[in-house]
């Protein structure tokens, strides 16, 4: 095996890929897609504007419409002379979007109330009738028992968690979990896409130059297993070279966006009161996620690494894919094995994100076809000990040299066998003669 053989393909497979006016314009745009995606979605939850609702309150015990309408006069009306029928008519003729009957046993007893609509409002709205409905029947109760004002204060009361990091060095640091999170996620979701996006990318060059009958040329002068090398670094280096830009741009973008979007949110909640504040905040609006933690230059060399060790495992089985096949439409059968463990990786992600130590989390980040995306999001969120990093990384390499001989072996045959696809059984039968 020649390293210059390999150089020679792995710049021809580079340079002639980063010249062309698709990687380009694609390497440009999604940088400024991804962040008008994220400025829509800040801007719809910020500025989305409450529609006012009507809810019609039929009060049998004379008490909890008046607490009711002191939480907000306009949502809640008085609806006592109306008979239960003609409510019922009401929300049908959409004249108001529900209506509550209230009575003793939801004071004295435990009976639940009943909220109907026409379905208007959605979850927001029922969730702020429940909410709106608990606490004035626990005020009820609590006046009704002839508790003392302290104690009503407790009830009232309401308990904030502030968190903060105690490092291996024993100082205490802001606690960006959340922020992390969302980092470590984003990095598993990029992961996820460019060895999806680049392996099929490698499986359609090899088909192009079988159909093209390119390959018999390069074949008589580079081996095979040079050939292939050769071609993984290629785009290997391409992608590498996309992702370096795209996270740059998105890095430099975020960190311009991040306070001005804070500074037009801040604007926003001036003029609101504390409890709109508080109810915002609640719904994970606050004006502090737009300043940008400090992102460790670990994190950035670890998803790196994974990112390489990812798309190597891979693309090497993707090549071979493309090597068996005489067209695009007969790698379907091929790609579900492949796309199985990169699904139950991406799954188990979302899992990790909630809870990074748990064991579902651990073993899936050290299976090497699925350590590339859950690993990545585990090291973002918590501290994972240093031999599963170990571990995991000297278990990628390992796979990579097993996907790599397999690889090599069906590659070899396949990118000079033409006429048709071929079946499990010669692909078998390619591994062992080959």
């Amino acid at each position: 095996m020649s390293l210059q053989q390999i150089l020679l393909v792995l710049k021809r497979e580079y340079m002639t890929r980063i010249r062309s006016k698709a990687f380009i314009i694609a390497t440009i745009l999604i940088p400024l897609g991804m962040v008008a995606f994220i400025g829509i979605v800040i801007g719809i939850s910020v500025w989305d504007s409450d529609t006012q609702r009507t809810i019609g309150i039929k009060d049998n015990t004379e008490v909890l419409y008046s607490r009711l309408n002191s939480l907000d006069e306009e949502q809640y009306q008085n609806f006592n002379d109306v008979s239960e029928d003609s409510l019922r008519s009401l929300v049908q003729a959409e004249k108001i979007d529900g209506y509550l009957l209230l009575d003793e046993a939801h004071i004295a007893g435990d009976a639940n109330a009943e909220f109907v609509s026409s379905g208007a409002g959605g979850l927001k709205l029922q969730s702020s009738i429940r909410s709106d409905l608990r606490e004035v029947i626990r005020d009820e109760r609590l006046d009704r028992a002839n508790v003392s004002e302290d104690v009503k204060e407790i009830y009232a009361s309401s308990v904030t968690l502030e968190t903060r990091k105690l490092t291996q060095e024993g100082e205490e640091t802001e606690d960006d979990t959340g922020f992390l999170t969302i980092v470590g996620v984003i990095m598993g979701v990029i992961i996820f896409g460019a060895i999806t996006g680049y392996g099929g990318l490698i499986t359609r060059s090899v088909i192009e130059e079988k159909t093209n009958r390119i390959i018999e040329v390069i074949a008589s002068s580079v081996k095979p297993i040079e050939l292939l090398l050769g071609k993984l670094c290629g785009i290997g280096a391409l992608a590498l070279s996309q992702m370096t830009f795209w996270i740059a741009s998105l890095l430099g973008l975020a960190a311009a966006a991040g306070p001005i979007a804070g500074m037009f949110l801040m604007d926003e909640m001036s003029g609101m009161s504390e409890a709109q504040k508080a109810a915002q905040a609640s719904q994970g609006i606050d004006p502090s996620v737009f300043s940008i933690p400090t992102i460790e230059t670990s994190l950035i060399i670890y998803f790196i690494i994974f990112f390489l060790l990812g798309y190597l495992i891979y693309s090497a089985l993707f090549a071979a894919i493309g090597s068996a096949v005489d067209s695009e439409t007969d790698t379907q059968q091929y790609m579900i094995p492949i796309m199985v463990p990169i699904m139950a990786a991406y799954m188990i992600m979302f899992q990790t994100m909630e809870n990074p130590d748990g064991m579902l989390s651990v073993v899936g980040s050290l299976i090497p076809f699925c350590t590339p995306i859950v690993m990545i999001t585990r090291i973002a969120i918590t501290d994972v000990p240093i031999w599963q990093i170990g571990l995991s990384i000297v278990l990628m390499i390992a796979t990579f040299g097993g996907t790599m001989w397999l690889s090599a072996k069906i590659y070899s045959v396949g990118i000079l066998s033409y006429g048709k696809s071929a079946n499990f059984k010669e692909l078998i039968k390619w591994i062992r003669e080959g």
